[in-house]
Formats: structure tokens, sequence, C-alpha cells
């Protein structure tokens, strides 16, 4: 017993161990083999306009405050966006869209995000994926997200602070309601559930090109989304 005791104080005064561990499982896992060999031949192959990027190649981890109050899950990395760079809707469109809303709203520190390295931090949020590998097409089978569930469950389970989960998309949103057991749920845009517990359950169109040049998502629209989950904390 007091070998428990000691092993759950460790992992409460070690908070950032225990995320990091969790994101070396997400970046050593090769449980799709048909994902596994798409990002090596991305990470090869590359684009023209990213050739002289050393692509990052593997499975995208989370990234964020490790206190955050507010999760945002996505589907999955982009080819050449978190694919390449290694963070999350790094280096494309929709995180383009993304941070530029975080920042507005005052969840991040800078607008832009083009590289792991250029300083970007977020206050009280972390993102991540039902996905953590590109898919081809951006399409992930069912069963590749049903195995990936694995490393989801573990985030929503070491976020004990979270009171706003922010999904980005149909499949991203009836995803978590798969790993929570939510039944009855139906997704559309600033849709607001209350949970057990007290957290809130959101959801919102993807930012995608798809939407947003469409003008399914317009940008005022996008950054009410934040400004209600600022209100929500």
């Amino acid at each position: 017993m007091w070998a428990k005791i000691q092993f759950f104080t460790f992992v409460k005064r070690n908070a950032g161990w225990m995320a990091n561990s969790i994101n070396q499982r997400i970046i050593k896992c090769t449980d799709c083999s048909r994902l596994s060999a798409y990002l090596r031949e991305v990470a090869q192959k590359k684009v023209r306009r990213f050739n002289h990027w050393n692509y990052w190649g593997k499975p995208v981890p989370g990234f964020g405050d490790e206190k955050a109050k507010v999760l945002i899950i996505g589907l999955a990395p982009a080819a050449h966006g978190a694919n390449r760079t290694g963070r999350m809707f790094t280096g494309d469109s929709s995180g383009d869209w993304l941070y530029k809303a975080l920042y507005e709203t005052g969840f991040a520190n800078q607008q832009e995000s083009n590289d792991i390295d250029d300083g970007l931090v977020l206050k009280d949020t972390y993102i991540t994926s039902i996905v953590k590998c590109a898919p081809p097409q951006n399409k992930p089978t069912s069963e590749e997200t049903k195995m990936c569930a694995q490393h989801l469950h573990q985030e929503l389970l070491f976020f004990k602070d979270v009171k706003v989960i922010l999904c980005l998309g149909g499949l991203a949103f009836y995803q978590y309601c798969r790993i929570e057991g939510l039944k009855g749920l139906k997704f559309f845009h600033k849709a607001k559930y209350e949970l057990e517990g007290g957290q809130i359950l959101m959801a919102s169109y993807h930012p995608s090109r798809q939407n947003t040049q469409t003008g399914r998502l317009k940008w005022v629209e996008w950054v009410s989304v934040f400004e209600e989950v600022k209100l929500l904390i």
C-alpha cells in the first residue's frame, strides 16, 4: 500500500513526466501498418515546396498546457502540416485559423504556427486528435480510428482540470462520445452539452479549407466559438 501511495504522489508532482510518457507511446506507435507505411512514404517523397524540410514522419503527439482547462480534439495530422513539422495544426491552413483564433481570445502568445521551435505557447489549452498519424486523403479507416482510441483515452484520463472539450468536426465529436460512452448526442456547429462532473462538450466545424473557403465556416463564427469557451472556463 505504501508503495502505491508513493507512486501516486510522484505522479501528482510530476505531471510533466506523465504527459511525456503518453506522448512517447504515441510517437513510437506502429499499430496501424497502412498509416506507418504512408508516413514513411510522405516523409521521403515530400512535396516540392517543402523539399528542404526534414519531415517528422511519425505519429504526432498532443501539444499545449499540461494544466489545460480546454481540450481541443481534431481529426488527424495533415500529411504536409503536422506530419512535416511534428506539432499539431502546425504548418497548414487549418492551423492558421486555429492559432489566430486562440491568439485573439487569449489562449496563445502568438497567432502563427510555422514550426516546432517558433516559440508558440498555449495557455489553459491542449490540442490533440482522434488519430495520431496522417492518413491517406485525410481519411482514416474506422479500424484505424478504433485502434488509436487507446491514446486519446489515456490523454482524457490525464487532463483532470479540463472544463471544456471542443471537438472540431463530426468525426472527432462522435469518436469522443464513443470513448466516453455518451449516447444520443448530435453534432452541429456550436453544439453544447453539459456532462457529468460539470464538464462542457462543445462542437464546431473543422477549420479545413473545404469549410473556410466555401463559407460554411466564417471567421466571425469561428472566433465566437473560442469567445464562448473563454466565458465557460
